[in-house]
């Protein structure tokens, strides 16, 4: 695990060219080789956040998309890592009951935050966010999720050359906590066998309770603990939800897997750019491109998707303003790792240091007050 470096955030300064939305970091390097990050905003607060943490011996990814607000993405940016930190320290080393009791925790600490705040506040009772989590040490990757944020390996084809020309193709590594997925309106309506409302199909899409399309988060109180959507105070704010139990939870899906030196990188991202790209169009980009800017560049390809759905270009949605950009694509997040040293972990060069990159609380804000930065 990281050892000493979950101190006070530190913010690493990033550009964002010409879209005043836009917020990233080209390229840097981490114990098994280099990463890139960036993020766009869409939404009036951007409810994204992400933070990549490194040591000479370990990474660690995290992607929080929130939604209803920015509180329960932002708290986890602030809790998560240091519970992973103190049960592994705890238990002798990373593992599945680890990643485990680190979400339960993070989940317990904000529905407390929740509890504590909700009567001045009664809309953070409807606030949550999806959690992605990634951690490479001692040559192993583990990720774990709740909600539709995605991870994605590239990994290149058995027999052939690793050259521009080589064969890489996409390996999924979570679960989409979604019920737009078949599989998993089948598993949440088998928990929930005596309510026909439990998954309904509205504005197009299907959603839990017809209300939210993740089916498991941190935070969303309200469609967890039923005290809180019966209180008359919350029913001021929003129609209750009549609830006899939780309809969604804050249980990880948890991958672990030995890496072998044909997985070349790992793209983790919030679903604003899955909505646009598929897994295969994802990888094939960052294969055939450059290393720097690459996390930007994909960004930029899920606008010019969504843009030509509109029948409009990158620069027409580049000039949008945000809150009305909501309308035409998400708040997007993406951490490219690319992984360089999959035999002798760590790097033994050196050069890696303890570093904390922590994306800006809101892209619009920070790119204002640092109009005249260059980095």
């Amino acid at each position: 695990m990281l050892e000493s470096c979950y101190r006070p955030l530190e913010r690493c300064f990033g550009s964002g060219g010409d879209d005043g939305l836009l917020w990233n970091i080209d390229l840097k390097p981490h114990a098994s080789g280099e990463y890139s990050i960036a993020v766009v905003q869409a939404n009036s607060t951007l409810e994204d956040q992400a933070q990549v943490l490194t040591s000479p011996s370990a990474t660690y990814v995290g992607v929080y998309d929130g939604h209803g607000g920015p509180e329960a993405s932002r708290f986890i940016t602030n809790h998560m890592f240091g519970y992973l930190q103190r049960f592994s320290a705890e238990h002798g080393g990373l593992s599945k009951e680890v990643i485990e009791k680190a979400f339960d925790a993070t989940e317990t600490a904000f529905v407390n935050l929740v509890r504590e705040s909700w009567l001045d506040r009664p809309q953070i009772v409807s606030v949550g966010s999806c959690c992605l989590v990634g951690l490479i040490s001692n040559g192993t990757l583990y990720v774990a999720n709740v909600g539709d944020s995605r991870a994605v390996l590239g990994r290149q084809v058995a027999g052939s050359r690793i050259s521009n020309s080589s064969t890489v193709v996409a390996e999924r590594l979570t679960t989409d906590h979604n019920v737009g997925e078949e599989e998993v309106r089948k598993e949440v309506k088998a928990l929930h066998p005596d309510d026909p409302h439990i998954v309904v199909y509205t504005r197009g899409v299907w959603r839990l309770k017809g209300i939210i399309q993740v089916s498991r988060s941190i935070g969303d109180v309200y469609l967890k603990k039923p005290e809180f959507n019966r209180n008359p105070l919350f029913q001021q704010y929003a129609a209750p939800i009549p609830l006899k139990r939780a309809v969604m939870s804050a249980e990880p899906s948890i991958l672990i897997h030995k890496l072998r030196p044909q997985d070349l990188f790992i793209v983790f991202a919030s679903d604003g750019l899955w909505e646009q790209l598929s897994d295969d169009a994802v990888v094939e980009i960052v294969h055939k491109n450059p290393r720097n800017g690459i996390a930007k560049r994909l960004i930029r390809a899920a606008i010019e998707v969504a843009a030509k759905k509109r029948e409009m270009r990158y620069d027409d949605i580049m000039r949008i303003e945000k809150g009305v950009r909501r309308h035409f694509h998400d708040d997007i997040t993406v951490v490219v790792v690319y992984l360089d040293n999959n035999q002798g972990w760590p790097n033994g060069g050196g050069r890696i240091q303890e570093d904390i990159t922590t994306t800006p609380i809101d892209i619009f804000t920070f790119n204002s007050d640092n109009a005249d930065f260059s980095p």
